[in-house]
């Protein structure tokens, strides 16, 4: 249960990314509600995880899972130019955050 919890938060890590670059400083009513309410669960549920799964290996597949889907999402929106370059890198994220949970003995 802890690896999906640890795999919610690090969606919601993304989440809260993406709409704290659309808060516009905190001018900007609902972004800034999704961001606060997004980063207060990935945060909760991080910490919940990492009841059970150590803290190096939480924080590193918490960071990657983010890092990934907010590069995707803004790549895919044409808020980031699309490279291929780019793209097998987040593969290599996602990689390594998949051999983390591979290696890991929790």
């Amino acid at each position: 249960m802890a690896w999906v919890i640890l795999i919610v938060s690090g969606i919601l890590e993304a989440v809260w990314a993406t709409a704290l670059g659309k808060t516009e400083g905190f001018t900007r009513l609902w972004p800034s509600v999704i961001f606060g309410v997004a980063l207060v669960a990935s945060m909760g549920g991080l910490a919940w995880a990492m009841r059970d799964i150590s803290t190096g290996t939480a924080y590193a597949v918490w960071v990657g899972i983010g890092a990934s889907l907010t590069v995707a999402y803004a790549m895919i929106t044409g808020d980031e130019a699309f490279s291929l370059v780019k793209m097998l890198l987040i593969l290599g994220l996602v990689g390594c955050v998949v051999g983390l949970k591979l290696v890991g003995h929790e």
